[in-house]
């Protein structure tokens, strides 16, 4: 197990272009942790400051307490997984999987069992002798982490692994890949595209935005139910977070839609945001259905117009549009509308967000949240 500091890392190179900016944060051992982001946020420039196949710009990086910006890649200790796989076509499973010990001339009974104990924790006991191209893809991504398994370091560091993969293979290797964590122990850094990868893999994930910056980190939990900002708030969750654009008068959030809701019982301190403009925010799941036509007590009564459903089995989502702005919801199967119906929904006070939107940060609110 390692622990990672990083205080004030940048990244830009030699062309002016600042791919990291001012990056801030503390590892603890063993922890699992995700970098996820849109394309160009540097999530894998990152990566690869902590690999040492970038050269950081300023700021220190510490490993267990050792400055590590002028350390080589082996000095690290650390063990990379790729998206590619990087497998060596001509070589078995066995062969691919002990090529690193091999280099380091260790002893080949060693190796022998090593092998076999990796294999045997990735599943990959009766494929030793097949060469990848006689595998599948995930059967070559469990390869590739058995590769950096196999080394015993303190670090892994992993690069979108699975976006080879089909949808059913990425759900297998997804829970394959924490628990060899569990197994394991070693601190994790792990790259994604995939917010569903990142709340379902992780203890914290690491938002990042394009250019660079950070816009939060947290838990799973910290992330879905306290979004800092709009863009943390659309970025996690599945479909993503609804926006209502409007503006404070008189404690009420107002916009061209008609709607005015009290805001009284989910801001800390409405006066301090009266004549600004902000935004309404919920997310699709939470919604309610309108008893009668109307709210139940603490909740918000809202009226759309249903553009399209989409039936996915456990659940429908809701196509649907609130003045000029679309909508996706929630519901149950059972329950969902027409195309072309009018839909009143309800949105508990609990799952209600407000968004400053010149700043786009979250106006603070002490209301629990579930």
């Amino acid at each position: 197990m390692a622990h990672l500091l990083f205080k004030d890392v940048n990244k830009v190179y030699p062309n002016g272009y600042h791919a990291v900016h001012d990056f801030n944060m503390e590892i603890n051992d063993g922890e699992f942790i995700c970098l996820v982001g849109d394309s160009g946020c540097g999530k894998s420039t990152t990566l690869r400051m902590i690999a040492g196949l970038e050269d950081i710009t300023s700021g220190e990086f510490y490993i267990d307490g050792k400055l590590a910006n002028q350390m080589t890649s082996r000095e690290r200790g650390i063990a990379m997984v790729f998206q590619s796989y990087a497998l060596y076509p001509h070589l078995t499973v066995y062969e691919n999987l002990a090529f690193g010990l091999t280099l380091e001339g260790i002893d080949a009974d060693i190796i022998e069992e090593k092998v076999q104990a990796t294999a045997k924790i990735l599943g990959l006991t009766e494929y030793l002798e097949r060469f990848p191209r006689n595998l599948s893809g995930g059967q070559c991504q469990r390869v590739a982490v058995g590769r950096a398994l196999i080394r015993k370091v303190n670090i892994f560091l992993m690069d979108e692994p699975l976006s080879n993969l089909d949808a059913k293979q990425r759900v297998t290797m997804r829970s394959e890949i924490k628990q060899i964590h569990r197994s394991v122990g070693a601190t994790t850094i792990y790259v994604t595209h995939d917010q569903t990868e990142a709340m379902t893999m992780s203890d914290r994930i690491v938002v990042m935005k394009s250019g660079g910056y950070v816009q939060q980190i947290g838990t799973p939990y910290e992330l879905y139910f306290h979004p800092k900002n709009l863009f943390v708030a659309g970025f996690i969750g599945e479909p993503p977070m609804n926006f209502l654009k409007g503006k404070v008068v008189k404690g009420k959030f107002v916009n061209d839609a008609g709607m005015s809701f009290d805001l009284k019982p989910v801001v800390n301190d409405v006066k301090s945001i009266e004549g600004k403009d902000v935004v309404f925010a919920f997310r699709p799941e939470a919604i309610k259905l309108a008893n009668g036509g109307k709210a139940g007590k603490d909740e918000y009564l809202i009226e759309s117009n249903v553009d399209l459903t989409e039936l996915l089995g456990d659940t429908t989502n809701v196509y649907a549009n609130v003045g000029d702005v679309n909508v996706i919801l929630k519901v149950n199967p059972h329950d969902a509308p027409k195309m072309g119906d009018k839909f009143v929904f309800c949105v508990p006070y609990k799952a209600a967000y407000i968004y400053d939107k010149e700043t786009e940060e979250a106006i603070p609110s002490d209301i629990a949240r579930q």
